[in-house]
């Protein structure tokens, strides 16, 4: 499966987050590492929705970047 992860740049650190999965998150020093822990909750995540029984949700949220132009 693949889950569109938005990720963010704050004054001090990186946070990644997953709209499909509610509190599913990451925060890490840098972006990298961001993307690797939020891979790694991901995957906690969907394990325990299996062991208490519940749907894995399937994907349905994407990513786009739109250009737009200030005045």
């Amino acid at each position: 499966m693949r889950y569109t992860v938005v990720v963010e740049e704050g004054s001090t650190s990186w946070g990644a987050y997953v709209p499909d999965l509610p509190g599913c998150v990451a925060a890490a020093e840098t972006r990298e590492e961001a993307l690797r822990l939020i891979q790694e909750a991901i995957e906690f995540h969907l394990q325990e929705l299996k062991e208490q029984g519940e749907p894995i949700p399937e994907p349905h949220s994407y990513g786009e970047v739109v250009e737009v132009h200030a005045a």
